[in-house]
């Protein structure tokens, strides 16, 4: 007989997917009306109510900020029972606030748990990232290769063309310079406004989502859900803490970080087997958004675990109260 405070991923599965459901299902009254506080603050609400129903002794490690910046499911907070096996949680109650109160693409809510100890507490900083989808060989793609180089050795190793490579790319001042690059190559460029955790999975799927690689700068916490999606998707991803400022790196040091050099690995990032979930809100590449009908409201979601690589699209449809 198992024993009850194990890691019983597969038993924890559903009962995560159920966590991010219901943070969509709170926030589907909020697409498109421009308020992207209230739109987050539903969602934080709901995810947090279905945790404290999980037999686990959770812990937040990705959230949504300090104590002193977030009321709810901030980093180092107990969520669950109590009871149960002892786990990691990163999660963003919804990826894409603006996406969501704008109705535009790619709007998700999104949660990983892995056993206590095994997801990187990442600082609130900039992470430069890097991502490819499956089925390559170890070092097909570095950091020490200009992203020019990266595009060459990727459709090398596709047996493609440039031309025929994609890049998804935060559309931010900051990557100007970046895109530029990436464009003399020949290679397409998908410019997202927000959402980079969606935008890392896109790699995952390229026949699909039409995406072969992700580049750029974004948040250090979504860098660690980028890096459990892909964990159970496959792929490859690499990332690198950047700093701007003294506090930035005393935030690092408080989260146990030395080496402000390192480049990290997915499986660094992610270091034990982990279940992923993430619901649509709003319309997207990878997940439906959230649908409507009369008496009735719909969502998507997709549930995977890391163990056995099984991904599984779930459609819950309940009646509207």
């Amino acid at each position: 007989m198992a024993d009850a405070n194990e890691f019983q991923d597969r038993l924890l599965s559903l009962g995560l997917a159920r966590v991010s459901e219901a943070a969509a299902l709170a926030s589907a009254h909020l697409i498109g009306r421009g308020d992207e506080k209230a739109a987050d603050q539903a969602a934080v609400n709901a995810m947090r109510d279905q945790l404290n129903l999980l037999d686990i002794a959770g812990v937040v490690v990705i959230g949504e900020g300090e104590r002193d910046e977030a009321p709810m499911l901030f980093i180092g907070e107990e969520v669950g029972t109590g009871k149960g096996p002892a786990v990691d949680i990163a999660l963003d109650p919804l990826e894409g606030t603006t996406l969501t109160a704008k109705d535009m693409p790619n709007a998700l809510t999104v949660i990983a748990m892995a056993p206590r100890g095994t997801l990187l507490h990442a600082p609130d900083v900039y992470m430069d990232k890097l991502a490819i989808g499956p089925g390559f060989k170890p070092g097909t793609v570095t950091f020490n290769m200009s992203p020019s180089e990266r595009v060459s050795a990727l459709a090398a190793a596709k047996g493609v063309s440039t031309n025929d490579i994609t890049v998804c790319v935060l559309e931010r001042p900051r990557h100007e310079a970046l895109i530029e690059e990436l464009r003399a190559t020949g290679a397409a460029i998908r410019l997202i406004t927000d959402g980079d955790v969606a935008g890392v999975m896109h790699t995952a799927e390229p026949d699909v989502t039409g995406i072969d690689m992700y580049m750029g700068s974004g948040g250090a916490p979504e860098g660690v859900l980028a890096a459990a999606a892909l964990k159970c998707m496959g792929g490859q991803f690499f990332g690198k803490l950047l700093f701007r400022n003294d506090d930035e790196r005393g935030r690092a040091r408080n989260a146990g970080i030395t080496n402000f050099d390192r480049v990290y690995t997915r499986d660094d990032l992610v270091r034990a087997d982990v279940i992923f979930a993430a619901t649509g809100v709003t319309q997207g590449s990878i997940l439906r958004g959230i649908q409507r009908e009369r008496g009735y409201i719909t969502t998507e979601t997709i549930l995977m675990r890391s163990k056995t690589g099984s991904v599984r699209h779930m459609t819950y449809r309940s009646p509207v109260k």
